[in-house]
C-alpha cells in the first residue's frame, strides 16, 4: 500500500485543512477519540479549518452544538459548510411556492423552512395536497419510516412532475470502525433507478461544495488552493471531490475505507489520495 504518514506531519504544509465530519472526526457513537489534540493544534498553529460536509440533517448552528455537546468545542456554525446549504440556495432560486415534502428529521427541515417553503414529512403528504408539492427533498436517513415513506415518495414521483432534490449524496457512512450504515443517497438512487427520473445532487464530490468552502476562506484570508489540504474517510466523495477541485487530499483509516481494503479499492477506483493516515487525530 502507498506510504502512511502521520496526520501531524501532513498538516504542518498546509494552512488550511477541510475535513469530512463522519468517519473523520466522528462516528454514529460519538467523537472519534483523540480529535480534539487536533483542533487544539490547529488552534496553536493558527490554521484555518472548515468541516465540509454531506450531512443535511441539521442546520449549522445544530450540528456545531452537537459537537459541544460531545465536547468539541473548537467547531462553530461558521466553520460548517453543509450540501444543504447548496440544496437551500437551489430552492430559492427555482422552486417560488408550494410544498417541500421532505424525507428526514423535523430538524433537517431547516433548509427547506429557510427558503421560505411550507414542508410537509412525506408521511403527511395525501390526495388532498399532493397538488400542492412542488419539490421532493432527501435530506437524511432518519425520522420517517423506511418501507412505508419510500414507497410513498416512488408513487409521489411517479404523479407529480416535479424537481427530486438530493441534500446528501453519501450512500453510506461509518457506524464504528468496523460497520457502516445506509445513508439517504443510497434511496435516493434506488428511487431514482424505479422512478425513471434524474435527480438533483449536493454535496461532494460535487465541485460547487469545493467552490463554496473555497469562497468562505478566501474570504478571511489569502490563500491558494495549494495550500489547502481535504481529509477524508471515503474515496468517490472525499477524495475524488477534492482532487477534482485541485486540492491535495488525505484518506483517512477511520471510517468508510478500512486500513486492509484502501490498497484495493485505490487500484480498482483510479482515486489516488495525495497522502494516507491511519486517522485525522494528532499524536
Amino acid at each position: 500500500m502507498n506510504n502512511i504518514y502521520t496526520f501531524r506531519e501532513v498538516i504542518d504544509q498546509y494552512k488550511v485543512v477541510f475535513f469530512d465530519a463522519f468517519g473523520v472526526i466522528k462516528n454514529y457513537k460519538g467523537l472519534v477519540p483523540g480529535i480534539e489534540k487536533t483542533f487544539a493544534y490547529l488552534k496553536a498553529e493558527k490554521k484555518e479549518y472548515f468541516i465540509v460536509t454531506n450531512d443535511a440533517s441539521r442546520s449549522p448552528k445544530q450540528l456545531a452544538e452537537r459537537y459541544h455537546q460531545m465536547g468539541l468545542k473548537a467547531i462553530t456554525d461558521d466553520r460548517i459548510i453543509s450540501s444543504g446549504m447548496l440544496a437551500k440556495e437551489y430552492l430559492e432560486l427555482k422552486v417560488n411556492e408550494g410544498i417541500a415534502a421532505f424525507l428526514g428529521t423535523p430538524e433537517s427541515a431547516h433548509y427547506i423552512e429557510s427558503a421560505g417553503l411550507k414542508t410537509l414529512p412525506v408521511s403527511e403528504v395525501t390526495a388532498r395536497n399532493i397538488h400542492d408539492v412542488n419539490a421532493m427533498v432527501f435530506l437524511d436517513d432518519e425520522g420517517f419510516e423506511w418501507a412505508r415513506d419510500l414507497n410513498k415518495t416512488v408513487n409521489i414521483l411517479r404523479k407529480r412532475t416535479i424537481p427530486a432534490i438530493v441534500a446528501n449524496t453519501d450512500d453510506a457512512y461509518p457506524l464504528n470502525i468496523g460497520e457502516i450504515c445506509i445513508a439517504v443517497g443510497s434511496m435516493a438512487t434506488m428511487i431514482e433507478n424505479i422512478v425513471g427520473k434524474e435527480f438533483i445532487r449536493f454535496g461532494k464530490p460535487d465541485s460547487q461544495m469545493f467552490m463554496f468552502a473555497y469562497d468562505l476562506v478566501r474570504s478571511r484570508l489569502q490563500v491558494n488552493k495549494k495550500e489547502i489540504v481535504m481529509v477524508g474517510d471515503t474515496l468517490h466523495t472525499d477524495i475524488l471531490g477534492g482532487n477534482k477541485f485541485g486540492l491535495d487530499t488525505i484518506l483517512v483509516l477511520s471510517g468508510n475505507t478500512l486500513a486492509g481494503d484502501a490498497e484495493t479499492r485505490i487500484n480498482s477506483t483510479g482515486i489516488i489520495p495525495t497522502y494516507i493516515c491511519p486517522s485525522a487525530v494528532v499524536e
